[in-house]
């Protein structure tokens, strides 16, 4: 029963991950879908830590769970959805995978320990600090050659192409609209015989 249990949990942070990375190319729609996979998250949340629990938790706890759950789900969105698109967005996902590192740390702790800020505040959140500081300082350093060559599907030629393309459309379409008009050819110069002159000229 573990997997049922926690599939809402994958598909929410599948969601979100999807929607971090891509936010800029249409903030509303991805928006939207972000905040879908929160509510997948959270609906998670509710049924494996306060509904199928045989004891149901107070209420600071009930919102304590609900509130790190969501730094949670977008701590894995971030982690997961910038490795999964380095090579299409290496700046910006440079930025988004130490951020989940740090930020899915401190939600889990926060969320699952009972005295979570001598875990933070320790020597596990100071090595957690240094790997994400290590992670940016390294993506940074090979962003640039990523960029430059291009590695992954760019989503800007799509924007490209769409461009490209309806800027050939309208060349064939204008084309079709102003024909080049051809001269037509008068009466006499198709049918010389049939000319008065040239018909008294060649009866002898």
């Amino acid at each position: 029963m573990a997997l049922p249990r926690h599939v809402g949990y994958y598909v929410g942070a599948g969601l979100i991950s999807g929607a971090v990375v891509h936010h800029p190319m249409d903030p509303t729609r991805y928006s939207l879908i972000a905040a879908s996979g929160v509510l997948v998250f959270l609906l998670a949340t509710v049924l494996n830590d306060i509904i199928l629990p045989p004891e149901r938790p107070a209420l600071s706890r009930m919102l304590r769970v609900l509130g790190t759950s969501t730094m949670l789900s977008f701590g894995l969105g971030m982690l997961s959805g910038g490795m999964q698109h380095f090579a299409d967005l290496p700046y910006r996902c440079a930025v988004l995978i130490p951020l989940g590192i740090v930020l899915s740390f401190v939600a889990y702790f926060l969320k699952e320990d009972k005295t979570p800020w001598r875990r933070i505040f320790g020597l596990m959140g100071l090595a957690v600090l240094v790997v994400a500081a290590l992670t940016f300082a390294g993506l940074r350093h090979i962003a640039p050659t990523m960029a430059e060559s291009g590695g992954g599907h760019s989503h800007s030629d799509v924007v490209t192409d769409k461009g490209s393309d309806e800027g050939h459309d309208g060349d064939h379409g204008s084309g079709a609209a102003d024909p080049t008009p051809q001269p037509t050819a008068s009466t006499k110069d198709t049918h010389p015989s049939e000319e008065p002159g040239h018909a008294d000229g060649h009866q002898h």
